[in-house]
């Protein structure tokens, strides 16, 4: 294990490779397979979407992805690491040191101004500086005049570009977002997406993006479609990619 535990990566790798991945739940009377034979390899710097209906296997699947669970077949690698072989403490160092997070719901603490909720995660990596680092990102997402709020006195859009400045706060070397466009309205979700593909590009993260909306899946350099836990790519795709 000792060689996992240390996440240098290396630059001429694939960011992200998977390999026959798969993943089932057990139930009282039977099995149910979520997941089967899926194989991926992202590059460093792409943003790719995947994409699907509801039920699909695609939430699932960036959990596996991002190390927030583990396959019941299979190998995920993440910037040299074999998470799907790490221990649970291991791929929380990962992810700390590692990757970014922007979910549907948020996920802000409540008790925590917009500021605090952006340091917390530095503070807990023990990066220096935390509370600039946290104000030139709010900054940045145009809640410069917001810093002191909690997030029940934000809107919706508010609270997301404070999870996006948070996701990126740690300079994150891949950033998994999760229909990071789905609690918001039409005019507020394109502000966002817009926000978060900017500082994709302006910080170069590997983005890696769950979404049923074809107009943000349009906006990654690919488009993975899955479908009964087969995940595809168009030919068009990956004439693209190549």
């Amino acid at each position: 294990m000792n060689q996992m535990t240390d996440f240098t990566g290396n630059q001429s790798q694939p960011m992200l490779r998977v390999s026959n991945l798969g993943h089932r739940v057990n139930l009282e009377t039977d099995t149910l397979t979520i997941l089967q034979g899926v194989n991926l390899e992202i590059n460093r710097g792409e943003s790719v979407a995947i994409v699907g209906r509801s039920g699909s296997g695609k939430t699932t699947l960036l959990g596996l992805l991002a190390g927030l669970d583990t396959p019941s077949d299979g190998v995920v690698e993440l910037d040299g690491a074999q998470i799907s072989r790490l221990s649970e403490d291991e791929r929380a160092k990962l992810r700390a040191s590692r990757v970014g997070f922007v979910f549907q719901s948020f996920q802000l603490l409540p008790a925590l101004s917009a500021l605090e909720n952006v340091m917390l995660p530095l503070e807990l990596a023990g990066m220096d500086a935390p509370e600039k680092r946290a104000r030139e990102l709010l900054e940045r997402v145009g809640l410069g005049e917001r810093l002191n709020h909690t997030p029940r006195q934000l809107s919706g859009g508010e609270q997301q570009r404070v999870a996006i400045a948070r996701a990126f706060a740690s300079n994150p070397v891949i950033l998994f977002a999760d229909e990071p466009t789905g609690n918001l309205d039409n005019r507020t979700g394109q502000a966002v997406s817009d926000l978060l593909m900017e500082l994709n590009r302006e910080q170069g993260t590997t983005l890696v993006m769950v979404t049923h909306d074809e107009h943000l899946a349009a906006r990654c350099r690919r488009q993975l479609h899955i479908e009964a836990g087969l995940l595809t790519e168009p030919a068009t795709a990956r004439e693209q990619v190549n």
